[in-house]
């Protein structure tokens, strides 16, 4: 067993320093920041420079007040950048991952990028700060499913990074409410249990779905830009007696989003 396997099972969590090479990181943070930039301009009228971080972020509150649909659909659409979905299939990732103890890893849901304010929130919703929570719970894989965090800013205690409890993996699934985007742990925990953790770009948070975790208190003006990775492991037995459930579930709408679009016309034009 190597030692990181070791690390692994006892604490539930690794914190790999520089594991990431940056410009992969800043890849993906830039294609997000381009295609939010384009409705940004249409919505707005405003052109920003993605660089200027401040200023790109304050177009990115303004475009959240203006057209909060076109905010939430363009948020979706981000999560479909190739940059983002090549970093999820890298060897590189895959070998971590069955030098963790996933013994034949394949992905448990979709790459996901988040990026937590509270300017980004609706009528006091804490979306964007979750409680403590297990990710196993909305994923139901192997039992030994393993997610990988990481912020695409540096990141500390100020902007919200992880809090994690360590061991907390091997306590059980907790009871918890199922309300909003991860039903928050109704058991009791002690917030002096909690270890903050912090971040430069590049490292990465290698840790079980069972763990214990919850977001940081963002106090900062800023967006805190990360993304999630999550995998099973094909070879677990439990898995297998399961007979492999995807509790993610992805479905189209039943309705035309756009109605009497498109055109005869339109269509003439795009391809003509």
């Amino acid at each position: 067993m190597s030692t990181l396997q070791e690390q692994f099972n006892s604490d539930g969590y690794v914190l790999l320093r520089g594991f990431l090479d940056k410009e992969v990181i800043n890849s993906i943070y830039r294609d997000a920041r381009k295609i939010f930039n384009a409705q940004i301009k249409h919505v707005t009228g405003k052109s920003v420079d993605i660089d200027d971080r401040d200023a790109f972020e304050n177009a990115m509150f303004e475009f959240f007040e203006k057209d909060f649909n076109a905010f939430v659909n363009t948020g979706k659409t981000v999560q479909h950048a190739f940059s983002l979905h090549r970093l999820g299939l890298d060897p590189k990732i895959e070998n971590l991952l069955k030098e963790a103890g996933l013994s034949n890893p394949i992905i448990g849901a979709r790459a996901a990028m988040q990026f937590n304010s509270r300017f980004l929130s609706k009528d006091g919703s804490k979306h964007w700060k979750l409680d403590a929570h297990q990710d196993w719970r909305t994923g139901q894989g192997s039992l030994d499913s393993a997610v990988i965090w990481f912020p695409m800013v540096d990141a500390g205690a100020e902007i919200g990074a992880l809090q994690v409890i360590p061991g907390s993996h091997k306590t059980g699934l907790q009871q918890s409410t199922t309300s909003g985007y991860q039903g928050g742990i109704t058991s009791s925990i002690k917030e002096e249990d909690f270890i903050q953790t912090e971040f430069q770009v590049g490292d990465i948070l290698l840790f079980s779905a069972f763990l214990i975790h919850q977001s940081g208190n963002n106090v900062t003006n800023n967006i805190r830009w990360s993304v999630q990775l999550r995998y099973n492991n094909l070879d677990e037995p439990t898995f297998i007696d399961r007979g492999y459930p995807m509790a993610y579930i992805y479905k189209p709408e039943t309705e035309l989003v756009t109605p009497d679009f498109p055109t005869v016309a339109q269509l003439k034009e795009v391809f003509s």
